[in-house]
């Protein structure tokens, strides 16, 4: 077996969401999910097959958000993974829930705007996700000020009141 590290190519400003399915109904169903969710919303979708024709099956709102959603899901190239490039504005904690709730996904590995790599394992013609490495390492712990710019950060996004 062979280890690899992954990096995720995206810009800066956006979120991807990685995770496993099953099924090839998980394209249609998470577009779905996506658009339901939140609508407008601009999002590139690639699924790894993983039977079958084992083909990188592919949505979207947006063709340019599409490719790179299929650059990285070539890359990363695990059977029954999934990326999701969300566009700029548009964040998981709006889509997380519907993304999950899609019958066919199995696991969610990251939700992030970080720098995000993945570890890949792979054997013969197979391959597979065995974790992810999310942004950086703490570089210490909260004090008050930190508490208080989180707190208020928080209501200033309008996902706390009072």
């Amino acid at each position: 077996m062979e280890l690899q590290i992954v990096r995720v190519e995206k810009p800066e400003n956006l979120n991807v969401i990685l995770g496993m399915s099953h099924f090839i109904k998980t394209v249609e169903d998470l577009h779905e999910a996506l658009v339901t969710a939140v609508p407008g919303i601009r999002f590139g979708l690639a699924f790894c097959e993983a039977s079958g024709k084992r083909l990188i099956r592919k949505t979207g709102t947006s063709d340019e958000l599409v490719e790179l959603a299929v650059k990285n899901a070539q890359a990363i190239g695990a059977g029954h993974s999934f990326l999701i490039v969300l566009g700029e504005g548009y964040f998981p904690i709006n889509v997380l829930h519907a993304v999950k709730a899609c019958p066919e996904v199995v696991r969610i590995f990251a939700a992030t705007a970080n720098p995000l790599a993945v570890i890949v394992a792979e054997q013969d013609d197979q391959r597979g996700i065995l974790g992810v490495l999310d942004g950086y390492k703490p570089l210490g712990v909260e004090a008050e000020e930190d508490m208080q710019w989180r707190k208020d950060i928080l209501r200033k996004f309008g996902y706390k009141v009072g």
